[in-house]
């Protein structure tokens, strides 16, 4: 297809090649770009995805769009005690379940679409090398000192136990299951020797009393006036979002600030960690044995992942100069990015590029209470594919519901709604109707509108307005997205679409006007395609799969974002087929979602057992275990669509099999009385009515 586009410099995205290095680039602005290192001990649920990995994704997308020299870096934080605990339970080594999270980690995020330049994890010798020279730099600096302390030993392990290891009574609420470094009840920072009743996890019928040991502690109090000096010299220059650090007006909140920072340790008596390095001294003695703290190495996470990725890795991290530390986390990691880790890098002594922009959720809550993976609620990993709805979707959604300043709240509801109300029937409404219209009535080929090659003038006789709206929308939407803003950033791109609907109908767009007026219909449509062209760039962000979608049927290379709107396609540019962006999801689905992720149902749930007709469920006899094996097998070697099935579809036919097996189990019944006999008619049509529907539903999908 023939394609005519304006040729100017920056109009187009500078992709990477493939295999190609990011480094940044000398007297430029140059974006580093993290997210909170994810535990990998679990699977991540939605609120830890729009907590930081997709928040971070979303500014990275966006800096790219702008021709920025942008690097992603995440990865999975694998030492400590949360994955020994998690490893004993699973009865696996903790390289074993790293390994397995770390996959479940990479396949979610490879789902919706995280574009990472690169995404590794700590457990590596690179990782080894650089947070023990960080260690060896600070013992340099005199910011490492030894203390004796009371710790928790369980007398049946013969070791010390780590505070996850510990579990007990809380001193100060009572609730018996707190942790040794937290209780979850009153959240209160804990002494693993404070609980009441301690008990071992490894056997809670092991004895466990406290014995002395030695540690290396970082001097946080020595190093708390430069830190204060930094936290209100870089939250006012990277303009931080609000935090629990220092308020909207400068001043530091952080209760262990305004007590004064304390020595905290930055080593452990655990195996699975980052060796602890030979240090000269007698007061390093005996710390070869032990592992680095997993707090004080997971932040080295991020520069470790970088060196993993380019041997250049110094370029990005010492470099203060040229390159923006942008970091991304949920309130509760706050503390060690803002204070904690910032120490250690001031400590270190080396010009480390330190944080310049703070993002920071609150807590996305799940249909009025919390995401719980013990009782399987909520959304966890790639479950969300289960539903049939399109990760573009999804981002979408969660990124409209980002708690920015205060807890928000999932609702299937809600992702619904936005589905129908805003992508289908606004963006994606305006995107359809421009091109069919193209299609239609001009054989694919844009016509001649009469506007030269560059930007609209916004003294356009006709249509100043619509040019003038569109450029103040679209510097909102680069303010707001600069500023780290990405909600409204969002809802900005929404504003634009939605102007652009109002533009084809205030313009009267249609075929009359084609044969009335046939220059100003070529003018119309001529700028209704480039509003969509303008937009793919705004939206890849947010929906990267519905951009590509948009970009192929304009016919059209990636665009960078520009500051006003113009005329790039020009006249006998052809588009390509126009596709429907987005699909209606049914109003009805969010019962069905709400079932199938509210949580754990009882074993005889017909739904539940009837998910896979190829396992056998509970009660099924061997003659209809193999009846329904067989009929798997035979719509499994059936011609089938290479579309992914729709939502609607997916939820009908476990309705189907479910309804099937409540006629299966009645037809078994005896005696046949006549009222069993009315009770299997009426199951039957209620089955009749299940698969037409879902037969409707198939032909629409």
């Amino acid at each position: 297809m023939a394609q005519k586009i304006r040729e100017a410099e920056g109009l187009l995205r500078t992709i990477p090649k493939p295999g190609e290095t990011i480094t940044p680039a000398p007297g430029e602005r140059n974006v580093l770009i993290t997210s909170a290192l994810p535990y990998c001990n679990n699977v991540p649920h939605l609120g830890n995805i729009i907590g930081s990995t997709l928040s971070a994704d979303v500014f990275a997308r966006y800096n790219r769009t702008r021709n920025l020299r942008t690097l992603y870096i995440c990865g999975t934080d694998e030492y400590g005690t949360a994955t020994e605990t998690q490893a004993l339970k699973e009865g696996l080594t903790p390289r074993q379940l790293c390994d397995k999270y770390n996959a479940t980690h990479v396949e979610t995020y490879k789902w919706f679409e995280l574009g990472f330049d690169y995404f590794g994890r700590t457990s590596t010798p690179l990782h080894t090398e650089i947070a023990q020279e960080i260690y060896l730099n600070l013992a340099k600096h005199g910011f490492l000192e030894r203390l004796e302390k009371e710790q928790t030993f369980c007398e049946g392990c013969n070791k010390f136990l780590a505070d996850r290891f510990v579990e007990g009574t809380c001193p100060h609420c009572g609730s018996d299951d707190a942790r040794g470094d937290q209780c979850d009840v009153c959240g209160r920072t804990l002494d693993a020797v404070d609980l009441i009743n301690p008990r071992c996890l490894v056997n809670k019928t092991h004895k466990v009393a406290t014995r002395t040991t030695a540690h290396m502690y970082l001097k946080l109090d020595a190093l708390q006036p430069r830190t204060e000096e930094w936290i209100r010299k870089s939250w006012k220059e990277g303009e931080w979002s609000p935090n629990a650090v220092i308020n909207a007006e400068g001043d530091i909140i952080d209760a262990r600030l305004k007590a004064g920072l304390r020595p905290t340790p930055v080593t452990r008596d655990l195996t699975w960690g980052v060796p602890v390095p030979h240090v000269d001294g007698k007061e390093h003695e005996g710390m070869e044995s032990k592992v680095l703290y997993v707090w004080f190495d997971a932040c080295i996470g991020y520069p470790s992942i970088t060196a993993n990725y380019t041997p250049e890795w110094k370029k990005w991290w010492f470099d203060q100069q040229n390159v923006r530390l942008y970091q991304f986390m949920g309130k509760d990691n706050v503390y060690f990015h803002t204070i904690y880790f910032p120490s250690v890098q001031i400590g270190d002594g080396r010009p480390w590029t330190m944080l310049h922009h703070l993002s920071t959720t609150e807590y996305l809550n799940y249909e009025g209470g919390k995401f719980s993976k013990s009782h399987n609620r909520g959304v966890f990993g790639p479950a969300a594919r289960e539903t049939g709805i399109p990760p573009s979707v999804w981002r979408y959604y969660l990124i409209s519901a980002r708690p920015e300043t205060a807890d928000s709240m999932f609702s299937w509801a809600d992702l619904i709604a936005a589905n129908n109300n805003v992508l289908l029937n606004n963006f994606g409404n305006f995107v359809n109707r421009a091109l069919k219209f193209v299609v239609s009535q001009y054989d694919s080929v844009i016509p001649d509108g009469g506007d030269a090659p560059g930007p609209l003038s916004p003294n356009d006789e006709h249509d100043a307005e619509f040019i003038s709206d569109i450029n103040n929308l679209l510097k909102e939407y680069i303010d707001a997205m600069d500023a780290v803003k990405l909600r409204l950033g969002l809802q900005t791109v929404m504003a634009i679409s939605a102007r652009g609907n109002l533009y084809l109908q205030s313009s009267g767009l249609n075929k009359a006007l084609m044969a009335e007026n046939p220059k100003r219909c070529a003018q119309v449509i001529s700028r209704a395609i480039n509003l969509i062209y303008l937009l793919t760039a705004l939206v890849h962000p947010f929906m990267p799969a519905t951009e590509a979608a948009m970009l192929e049927q304009l016919n059209a290379p990636p665009r960078a974002v520009p500051e006003v709107l113009s005329n790039d396609l020009l006249a006998g540019h052809t588009v390509g087929k126009p596709e429907h962006l987005f699909k209606r999801i049914e109003d009805k689905m969010a019962d069905v979602f709400r079932e199938k992720f509210g949580g754990n149902k009882p074993k005889e749930d017909p739904l539940a057992q009837a998910a896979d007709a190829t396992h056998v469920v509970p009660g099924m006899s061997k003659r209809k275990a193999a009846a329904a094996k067989k009929a798997a097998a035979a719509s499994a070697s059936s011609p089938a669509s290479d579309k992914p099935k729709s939502a609607e579809v997916l939820a009908w036919e476990q309705k189907v099999a479910a309804q099937g097996q409540v006629v299966r189990e009645l037809k078994a019944k005896t005696p046949k009385t006549p009222e069993l006999e009315q009770e299997i008619a009426k199951e039957v049509e209620e089955l009749k009515k299940l698969k037409a529907e879902l037969a409707e539903f198939a032909k629409n999908s």
